[in-house]
């Protein structure tokens, strides 16, 4: 049976206990841990175990992620071995705080920007 296609996608709000750097930016550490608990998913649904991550073959950082930000991460099964998952990755902010407007005031990103993208490799018993 063929999993290549399944896909999770998980949102999440970054929380501003997030920050990590001036400016209320988030390390690119936030991203794959998202990353791999979108793998854990992915596993539980396709092989019904949680898997290991093994590790990623790229990663690539292309626009910031801030505290307040709203992120979705999708996780996609692109190739499968007799125990190896090849996951491809996207995270992208769908929602961004507006500061400027009012503690609380924040936009929809329309379309979403694309934060971090990454292939991966998982293994199941």
């Amino acid at each position: 049976m063929s999993l290549v296609g399944t896909t999770v996608v998980h949102r999440r709000y970054v929380a501003y206990s997030h920050a990590h750097y001036g400016g209320n930016l988030v390390d690119g550490a936030y991203s794959l841990g998202l990353f791999g608990d979108a793998a854990t998913e992915l596993c539980i649904r396709t092989d019904g175990d949680e898997g290991l991550f093994a590790g990623y073959g790229t990663v690539t950082f292309h626009a910031p992620v801030y505290a307040g930000d709203v992120v979705e991460v999708t996780a996609v099964v692109v190739g499968q071995g007799r125990r190896s998952r090849t996951v491809e990755f996207t995270c992208h902010v769908t929602c961004r705080a507006a500061p400027d407007r009012g503690p609380s005031a924040a936009d929809v990103v329309d379309p979403p920007l694309l934060a971090v993208s990454a292939t991966g490799t998982v293994v199941v018993p």
